[in-house]
This record gives C-alpha cells, structure tokens and sequence, in this order.
C-alpha cells in the first residue's frame, strides 16, 4: 500500500471513528454527559464548527462537508426523540448548523487564499 493510500484509509478511519463518538455521546443519557457551563447553543455551535473545521482539513470541499454535517446536525437532534429523556430542540439543531456553515465558510476563505497566494508566488 502506497503512503497516499495508507493516509487516506487513516482519515477515513478517523472520521468514522469521531462520527460514532459524536453519536454516542448524542443519544447517551442525560445525566451521564459532560457540560461546559457555556449553554446548549454554544456548546453545539462550537462542536459542531470544530468538527467540520477537522473534516476540512481532509476533504478539501468544505462547502460539501458543511452541508452534510448541517443535515448530520439536524438529524442527530431528531434522534435525541427517541431517547427517554430527551427532547429534540429546533433552535439546537440550527446552532449546530450554523456552526457547520460558519467552518466550512472559513475554511473556503482559507482555501482560496492560499491558492491565490501560491499562484502569485508563481508568477
């Protein structure tokens, strides 16, 4: 196996594996998560930035990744229904997805700045 090839089934296997943590610690019960102090929006806001900021880093399509965590989002809030003592909130799911929106913006800026920058380099 090639080192590119041994790279990309690392990622592939890394985001698989903080998919399931972030589902786990979704649907776990209540009482049993951990808090910041910060409130639900925040904490969902940030979480959900900082893991479509980790996803593109390694997909360099990040309008295409926020998208799909903005719908992972939403769908992980619609889960919690299902839970016992949960309930699924709205506003929640839309903190969520705009944390995923504002990263993948982000990360679109920081994109074509470098490719900018490496293009005027090469002239």
């Amino acid at each position: 196996m090639t080192p590119a090839g041994r790279t990309r089934w690392i990622g592939i296997a890394g985001s698989v594996a903080l998919i399931a943590a972030i589902v786990v610690a979704s649907l776990i019960p209540a009482n049993m998560q951990l808090r910041t102090g910060m409130g639900w929006l925040t904490e969902h806001f940030l979480a959900c930035f900082a893991v479509t900021a980790l996803f593109c880093l390694a997909w360099p399509r990040p309008l295409l990744v926020g998208g799909a965590l903005m719908v992972f989002s939403g769908a992980l809030e619609t889960l919690q229904g299902l839970t016992p003592d949960r309930v699924p909130d709205l506003p929640t799911a839309l903190a969520g997805a705009a944390g995923a929106v504002c990263a993948a913006l982000l990360a679109t800026l920081v994109i074509q700045a470098r490719q900018r920058l490496r293009a005027k380099r090469r002239a």
